[in-house]
């Protein structure tokens, strides 16, 4: 059943109702267009199609569709018993954010909502008193699970914005509702900080996720809230494993450490890595949260296993005290002069530039067998490329130092709000060719 609804109260008892009775729902982003939407149907064929309102687009074809009208219709009909089984049969899908090149259909199994209790005190803090609110869309894992499946599981209550409410308006919001959790992934904390904040005695602290947060805003929050951030890094197929928490916080600079009652390994060349060494963060098979596999892709669900291991394709630092620390996509690490370059060491010291407000480093070929680092980043005017090469040079080795210098309006991110460096450097490159 695919799930074309906003952030509204249609959303959970559509998606917790089709659960309950043994249908499987798809959530989708309300911002996807027509176009993006009939890729979807036509990968997972749904047999039902709800409709939040008219302005939400639907796909092409003759797909049946249920209006808002019939859909809220449905309430007044008689309760229908609840549909027991297999925790290992599928529950849901969800596809990923696309930053590997193109959106994959995840199949998560019905125990993923058991997989979820880690995270309860291995990063939220959580218990049943809390009030959290969380700044995404329901179709991310991390709002669905954050802002609304684990507070229902627990007790807890869930705040849920309207889809109005703007950024700006988000610190009223948690002060007027009297939240205790906060959870958003970083630009939207980034975007908050640009205007005043204002008191929010009952505040906790705040959780983040989607992206590495970097240092400075984790600083201003602090200074503005009085509150600290943990940050945790999951994804799709496997929803956050790796955490921050009140009981356990991260060394500076850390995402945190593996959550009671997971199966991490960072590894390389099919061996885990020592401690201090770069490797690829894997999860174990038999982790409750992890997918069941793409859907009708058992070749790439198979690509993704080195032996009982899930590669997540990201790579990290694993340290003498087990935190463990984020190095970026594989496929997005940068070789200069033979010497592999996380893009996020880069951008995290030119953010240190008071005139840049985002960056985003990426390799770029600028000829055959050429490449250099190119830096593109969103600040009000032009900088000169001068300063900003002074900047690097002062902070950076010099073969991290970017070469290139692109002032953007804004930096391209997927529906979930990630990131998309791969496609910053297809349209340099595209562009380049142009010219």
């Amino acid at each position: 059943m695919l799930l074309r609804i906003g952030n509204t109260p249609d959303f959970p008892i559509a998606f917790l109702g089709a659960i309950s009775v043994g249908v499987i729902p798809i959530p989708t982003s309300p911002a996807l267009t027509v176009s993006e939407t009939s890729v979807i149907a036509r990968k997972t064929r749904p047999a039902l199609i709800i409709s939040g309102s008219e302005e939400i687009a639907l796909p092409e074809g003759d797909w049946p569709v249920v209006d808002p009208r019939t859909f809220a219709s449905w309430q007044d009909l008689p309760p229908v018993d609840f549909a027991y089984g297999d925790p290992e049969r599928p529950a849901y899908i969800v596809f990923t954010s696309g930053t590997g090149g193109r959106p994959q259909a995840v199949v998560h199994a019905h125990r993923a909502i058991w997989a979820r209790r880690m995270m309860w005190e291995g990063w939220y803090g959580l218990n049943a008193d809390d009030r959290i609110l969380h700044a995404g869309a329901f179709n991310w894992t991390f709002t669905l699970g954050t802002g609304l499946m684990d507070p229902w599981s627990i007790g807890a209550t869930a705040l849920i914005p309207s889809p109005e409410v703007t950024v700006a308006e988000l610190p009223l919001l948690l002060k007027r509702h009297d939240a205790t959790l906060f959870a958003a992934a970083p630009g939207v904390y980034r975007q908050m900080l640009r205007n005043d904040v204002p008191a929010m005695p009952k505040l906790r602290h705040g959780l983040s996720a989607g992206e590495k947060m970097h240092e400075t805003v984790r600083d201003a929050w602090t200074e503005a809230t009085g509150t600290a951030i943990h940050e945790a890094y999951g994804m799709s197929e496997c929803s956050t494993f790796i955490s921050s928490s009140p009981s356990r916080p991260a060394p500076t600079g850390h995402i945190g450490y593996a959550q009671p009652g997971r199966r991490l390994s960072l590894r390389k060349d099919g061996n885990p890595v020592p401690a201090g060494e770069l490797g690829m963060i894997c999860v174990h098979r038999s982790d409750a949260g992890l997918m069941l596999g793409y859907l009708d892709d058992e070749d790439a669900t198979d690509r993704k296993f080195d032996g009982e291991w899930f590669q997540t394709g990201d790579l990290g630092v694993m340290h003498a005290d087990s935190s463990i620390s984020y190095a970026g996509r594989s496929d997005d690490m940068m070789n200069a002069g033979g010497y592999r370059v996380s893009p996020l060491e880069v951008e995290n010291i030119m953010l240190e530039h008071p005139l840049i407000s985002e960056a985003a480093a990426c390799e770029l070929t600028v000829r055959e067998g050429v490449s250099v680092i190119g830096l593109f980043y969103v600040a009000k005017d032009a900088i000169d490329a001068a300063a900003l090469e002074a900047h690097a040079t002062e902070r950076l080795a010099r073969y991290k130092c970017p070469r290139e210098f692109i002032a953007v309006e804004q930096l391209p991110r997927g529906a979930n709000n990630k990131l998309l460096r791969r496609k910053l450097r297809e349209d340099w490159e595209a562009h380049r060719g142009q010219a």
